[in-house]
């Protein structure tokens, strides 16, 4: 009896994972970092038009449609891991990784763009997918669901970073 009472304890019930509300503000937090990301590169446009790219670099159009999925992804994803089937077990740390991996994400934008410091940009951008992929193992933990709708994100930043070293090397 006390082993079946203990398992019911661990057993997450529909009130205590969170809801539609957490997903809003999940929502709300990273498109949060999108706004802050293009205040901090407000002619990103006319920068990345007149640096040397390399040839495959994508159009600068691109950048904004793919950006707004994206971070749509990374809440849900972040929504889906805190839904994960135990409550207790690794949510924190999952939490905590997706935070860097935001925070990192932000400091990205006025690297490159503000401060034209490509060099360091490439290594923060490495730092983030680093952080990344250790998201990506913890929501694994959580929820596989919440893991796999952060691979094209991953697909994103490694790409991104290949072009961030190419902008480097080439306008260096």
């Amino acid at each position: 009896m006390a082993d079946l009472l203990s398992e019911e304890t661990r057993r997450p019930t529909a009130r205590s994972r969170p809801g539609w509300p957490t997903l809003l503000l999940l929502l709300a937090v990273c498109y949060a970092v999108a706004a802050l990301g293009s205040l901090a590169a407000a002619d990103s446009g006319d920068t990345y038009q007149a640096l040397d790219r390399p040839p495959w670099a994508p159009p600068g159009w691109l950048f904004g449609p793919v950006w707004t999925v994206l971070y749509g992804t990374i809440a849900v994803a972040a929504w889906l891991a805190l839904r994960g089937s135990d409550e207790r077990v690794g949510r924190r740390p999952a939490m905590i990784l997706w935070s860097v991996q935001l925070a990192l994400n932000l400091a990205w934008t006025p690297l490159f763009f503000a401060a034209d410091a490509y060099g360091w940009a490439f290594a923060e951008i490495c730092l983030l997918w680093l952080a990344l992929v250790a998201t990506v193992v913890a929501f694994t933990r959580r929820r596989r669901a919440a893991a796999v709708l952060l691979l094209p994100y991953a697909a994103w930043v490694t790409y991104a970073a290949s072009l961030n070293l190419g902008i480097w090397v080439l306008n260096s």
